[in-house]
């Protein structure tokens, strides 16, 4: 059972939140900063990396800092160890959340990361092509 009290649990959960959207949310900046080296040279030079670095961290902490606003709610997972996002929606601003953060913080993150790997994955096969023929 989780052993400390709520606002430790919302703590942990927050945390938890935050550096996992962190994770991916830079993962999904490096493969796309990729792409644009690969495929678009000329674009791949624009991005300042500390720019990237504090979007990659306001998009994370806006998404976990939504259930502290009401929108959403932290909580025990169901076996009561740990805490982390409560995933029954008890409330249509619940479900809301749970639904953006699957669209905007998992589905277009991870769409990004497979259009950006096949990207450079078919421009490296064009590029072979044609130093094959030359």
């Amino acid at each position: 059972r989780w052993l400390f009290n709520q606002a430790v649990c919302t703590l942990y959960a927050f945390c938890g939140v935050l550096f996992g959207l962190c994770s991916l949310t830079s993962l999904t900046v490096l493969s796309t900063v990729c792409c644009l080296k690969v495929c678009y040279p000329a674009y791949g030079r624009c991005w300042d990396v500390l720019l990237l670095l504090l979007c990659v961290w306001a998009y994370a902490l806006m998404f976990a800092t939504a259930p502290l606003a009401e929108w959403g709610s932290y909580g025990p997972e169901p076996y009561g160890t740990a805490c982390c996002i409560t995933w029954k929606a008890s409330s249509r601003e619940a479900t809301l959340y749970i639904i953006a953060l699957f669209i905007f913080c998992y589905l277009l993150p991870c769409l990004l990361i497979l259009i950006s790997y096949s990207l450079i994955l078919w421009t490296v096969r064009v590029s072979r092509r044609a130093v094959r023929q030359h």
